[in-house]
Formats: structure tokens, C-alpha cells, sequence
């Protein structure tokens, strides 16, 4: 498989990386769940870490992570298999599952570019050339998993520099799996070099580091095999939603910021009653109404904000967060634009911010387990997929991520996290991403909007005096590997 170079980028080799060991249960079909099928049309997970450049050539570093990647495959073995569809025998129906026996691996790419670090960080839109920092081309959905690598990693090296992408399927993992890989990649890359170790893999149960669950989690009457009522996967892969030109720009929220925009929407709220508005609820109250008032839309219009949501700690008994799968659903608020763009007042009790806030709070405390039995049963006796952009329009927003994934303790052994950044998947007119902020409590947000409205809510008053400039990067400890 071959990624053509672009926008500056060149491809200087490409290799696949197996699991340093097979454990037993990777010989184990692993069925996807009604959780992961759905996403079969959508795009890979795409994120990346930037880099300072560390003091050590550039071979010794990139062997350096193969072999922690080998490493960290060997406890994510999914993540190194591919996937296969069974038509069965007495019914036009598919099967699709995960099979892992003989770990054909992840994709690695190292590439190269004379861009810096500047040219990344610097521009006030994402530039560019980040989307050439990404492996796979756009138009790639989680189908094509069969035959491609479920995770392809690019790692480019800049003029002073070191952009570390990864590519995940996203009817493989969610958000929360995805992190965790990423995690124990920096983790063992960092071990290694610390105590220049020989790379054997070592399974630590304690408490503190938990195993990885790879065995998926059906209800009791559901799977492990899910038959789809198709004959052929045209029926329900759509590749063809094509974006409008789009802004895409990354927003810093202060601790101090969030904290008086959270005490905002906690007072003088409609009920009583209510579970406390949290601080991640409060911002993306503010993001919906800014941007409802951005796109300039009649005020009787209906708006919605859709929230994904993690249904480990919803279940019974929870789940583990190293469960490795997709995990996550969707909530969702609805007003009008009138009772969400209203300016705040003391005196007003459902207006703006506020209003929004409780909103989301009571679409986020509804979600129970009972709903999510619900939602998995009703999925089963009629399957439907998502579809890129399809399940939103011009008075949507999308949120997805979160702030409380580590993003910037990803010390793959040289030094701290400069940036992150994300490639072209699932992007599309109000989609937000959320990431964890570089100073502990604050958080960043990814604005996806097209060219217009973005401008509009650069200049939204309310917006805008909750915007603060990122913290700097601290001094990066080099460390020379090998």
C-alpha cells in the first residue's frame, strides 16, 4: 500500500508493524457490537501530537518507535487486524467481525517536510499542509478496514520538528480507546529510553495499570453475531458527502475563563432541581449559542447541539475505561434560536448561556443505562448507519472528544506535547472537537464552520471575552535516543 506525498510532504518509507507477541485470545473472532457497526461508514479517528525535534538522528528515533510500537500492539492486538465480512449461508444477511489470528498489522509511514513547527502553529486557521501530516486519503471510511490497516501511523519529521499522526478505525475504537493506545505507546517509548531497556513486553495487573479488555460486551440477548439486513455493503457505506469549504480553527479556554463562565451558567437557573452544570457543559452551552447567533438564523428556527457521550460509567456495573471498543452514544439538545441567543441578564432566568447550559445538563443526566438498553435493543431489530455530515445541517452542532483524554502527558521520551491537531475525518459545518488544554483545568476546542459564520464569531462579543491565548510551551528536555 502506497500513500502518495502532498502539500510538501514526502514519504521517505513505508513498513508494517506487527504485535511484538500474540496473546491467546487474539486467535478469538471479535464481533462488533451495535456500538462499533454503525460507525462502518464514517471516517478513521484522526489525531496527532507536534514535537520539538529531539538532539538524536532521525533513524534512531524512528526505529526507537517501532519498536515501542511493536511493543504497545502486543496489549492492542486489534488494533493490528482487519476486518471481514460472512454472508451467511441461509439469509442475505452479513456478518461483520474483527479477526485478529494473524495480526497482519499496523501501517508506519515516516515522512519528511521543511515545514516548522511555526508553520503549524502559527496561522490563526489550520493550515493546510496539517491534513498532509495524516495518512490515508479522504473519501477512507471504517469499511475499508478489510483491507486496509485498522491503524496507520505517520510520523514526519519538520525542520525542527516531529508531528507523531495517528489513523484509527473508528468502528474499532472510540475516543477513549484510541487515547489509551496512544497513552502506552508514549509510556513505553518513554520506559525505554529512560532505563534503555531491552522492548519485552510486560503485563502490569495491579490496580494502577489494568489490562486491556479486548472480549466486546453484548446485552444477553444480543450477539455475539449480528446479522445486517443487507446483501451487499453499497446498501449502507455512503461516500459521497462532499464538505463545503470550511474554517477550521482551534480556541484556548483559561481555567479562570471556565471557572467564571461555569459559576454564569449555575446561577439563577430554571430548576432547582437540576444536577450541577458542569464546566465542559457550560463552554459548549456558550460555543451553541455563539455560533447559533454566528450563522444569523431566523430566531423562531429550531437548534440542536448533539453531544457524544461515554457509557462506560453508565452501565452497570461500570465498565472499565480500557474496555477497547466504541463505548459512546448521542444526546441531544433542541430550542429555538431565540431562546439561545438572547443576551444574558442577572434577571432573566432562561435566557442565553444559561438556558442552553440546563439544556445540555438535563440531556446528559437523562442519559441513563435504562436508555442505552433502549437504544442498543431498537438498534438491533432495525440497523441503520452514520453517515458523514448526514445527521446535521446549517442549525446543527456536533461536539465529540473530550477534555479529560491525555493529550499533552504524551512524553514519548525527548519532551512535552507543542500542539495537537487533527486530520480531515468527520469534519464538516459545526463540527467541534474537544482536547485537552496545554495548563491543567483549561481545554481547547477545534471550530469547524464555513468561511462566513467562522468570521461572524470571531467577533461575538460574548465569545470572545472567554477566549484566552494557549500557554507557550515550557523548555523540552531533549533526550538522545540510541
Amino acid at each position: 500500500m502506497s500513500f502518495p506525498s502532498s502539500q510538501g510532504v514526502h514519504v521517505i518509507s513505508t513498513s508494517t508493524i506487527k504485535p511484538q507477541i500474540l496473546l491467546q485470545e487474539s486467535q478469538d473472532p471479535c464481533y462488533l457490537t451495535p456500538w462499533d457497526i454503525p460507525k462502518l461508514s464514517t471516517h478513521y479517528i484522526q489525531k496527532g501530537l507536534l514535537f520539538t525535534k529531539p538532539s538524536s538522528p532521525s533513524k534512531n528515533i524512528v526505529d526507537h518507535l517501532k519498536n515501542s510500537l511493536s511493543c504497545a500492539l502486543a496489549q492492542f492486538f486489534p488494533l493490528a487486524g482487519r476486518l471481514v465480512t460472512v454472508k451467511q449461508a441461509d439469509s442475505q444477511s452479513y456478518c461483520v467481525y474483527l479477526d485478529c489470528s494473524d495480526a497482519q498489522g499496523a501501517q508506519f509511514i515516516h515522512a519528511a517536510t521543511q515545514f516548522s513547527i511555526a508553520d503549524i502553529v502559527s496561522p490563526i486557521d489550520v493550515p493546510p499542509i496539517v491534513q498532509s501530516l495524516f495518512p490515508l486519503v479522504p473519501g477512507t471510511v471504517n469499511h475499508d478496514g478489510h483491507t486496509l490497516p485498522l491503524l496507520i501511523v505517520q510520523v514526519t519529521e519538520l525542520t525542527d520538528g516531529i508531528f507523531i499522526a495517528c489513523s484509527v478505525n473508528h468502528a474499532v475504537a472510540d475516543g477513549t480507546t484510541y487515547w489509551n493506545f496512544f497513552n502506552k505507546w508514549s509510556e513505553i517509548s518513554r520506559t525505554h529510553i529512560k532505563f534503555e531497556t531491552n522492548y519485552k513486553t510486560q503485563f502490569n495487573v495491579s490496580a494502577s495499570n489494568p489490562p486491556i479488555i479486548t472480549k466486546r460486551w453484548f446485552l444477553d440477548n444480543q450477539g455475539p453475531i449480528i446479522n445486517l439486513p443487507f446483501s451487499h455493503h453499497e446498501e449502507f457505506i455512503d461516500r459521497s458527502f462532499a464538505s463545503p469549504p470550511l474554517r477550521e480553527r482551534m480556541f484556548h479556554f483559561s481555567t479562570e475563563s471556565l471557572k467564571q463562565l461555569k459559576a454564569q451558567a449555575n446561577s439563577n437557573q430554571p430548576n432547582t432541581t437540576q444536577n450541577e452544570i458542569s464546566t465542559f457543559q457550560a463552554l459548549i452551552a456558550l460555543i451553541w449559542t455563539s455560533v447559533t447567533r454566528a450563522r444569523q438564523t431566523s430566531l423562531d428556527q429550531k437548534t440542536t447541539c448533539k453531544l457524544a457521550i461515554n457509557n462506560r460509567t453508565r452501565m452497570r456495573p461500570k465498565f472499565s475505561q480500557n474496555y477497547l471498543g466504541n463505548c459512546v452514544q448521542i444526546v441531544s439538545a433542541t430550542s429555538t434560536v431565540a431562546e439561545i441567543t438572547s443576551k444574558a441578564s442577572e434577571s432573566s432566568n432562561s435566557c442565553g448561556v444559561r438556558w442552553a447550559a440546563w439544556l445540555l445538563n438535563r440531556a446528559v443526566s437523562e442519559h441513563s443505562e435504562e436508555k442505552v438498553r433502549e437504544w442498543l435493543e431498537g438498534w438491533v431489530k432495525e440497523p441503520w448507519f452514520y453517515k458523514v455530515g448526514r445527521s446535521t445541517d446549517e442549525h446543527t452542532l456536533m461536539v465529540s472528544g473530550s477534555h479529560r483524554f491525555k493529550m499533552f502527558g504524551n512524553d514519548f521520551g525527548w519532551g512535552e506535547v507543542v500542539a495537537v491537531r487533527s486530520g480531515f475525518g468527520n469534519k464538516y459545518d459545526g463540527k467541534v472537537m474537544a482536547y485537552e488544554g496545554r495548563e491543567s483545568g483549561s481545554i481547547d476546542l477545534e471550530i469547524n464552520l464555513v468561511g462566513w459564520a467562522m468570521s461572524a464569531l470571531e467577533t461575538d462579543e460574548e465569545f470572545v471575552k472567554y477566549v484566552a491565548s494557549p500557554a507557550p510551551p515550557g523548555a523540552c528536555n531533549t533526550l538522545s535516543i540510541g
